[in-house]
């Protein structure tokens, strides 16, 4: 893929790793372009960055800090993967937006199965065609 894409997760359940991992070989992304938040090699002039996040309530400190400072600098568009309710999606929407960067409307839902990490953690294939279709919806709408 000829985009420059990271996909970047602040979770610790397995099945939100493993969508991170999916999302990187499906699109033939960089061997660091997936990484936890915050990552070892900073987002730099970034077509898209995809936020995989698993919250519920309050947002994880180094989270905020990290999406504070995610200018359009650093990355032009940012979209939503959650694992959690409204209320996180609309309080990491509203620190990118004021950080400057693009935020895309449609936030993707999922579910990240048990916290403990090696349980539950294989997405099913029809939950894998679900993240790539909103991946594909989301590129197509890119600013």
């Amino acid at each position: 893929m000829a985009i420059k894409m990271r996909v970047l997760y602040a979770s610790g359940k397995k099945k939100m790793v493993e969508f991170s991992n999916a999302i990187k070989a499906q699109y033939d992304l960089a061997f660091n372009a997936v990484d936890a938040i915050p990552p070892a090699y900073p987002c730099d002039k970034e077509r898209i960055v995809i936020l995989a996040v698993s919250a519920k309530g309050d947002l994880p400190d180094s989270l905020s800090l990290f999406c504070k400072e995610l200018t359009k600098a650093r990355a032009q568009n940012v979209a939503l993967m959650i694992d959690g309710d409204t209320t996180v999606a609309d309080k990491l929407k509203a620190l990118l937006t004021e950080a400057g960067t693009n935020v895309i409307e449609e936030v993707l839902y999922v579910k990240g199965g048990f916290p403990i990490p090696f349980i539950g953690g294989t997405p099913k294939p029809e939950e894998k065609a679900e993240v790539f279709a909103w991946v594909d919806r989301v590129m197509a709408n890119l600013q």
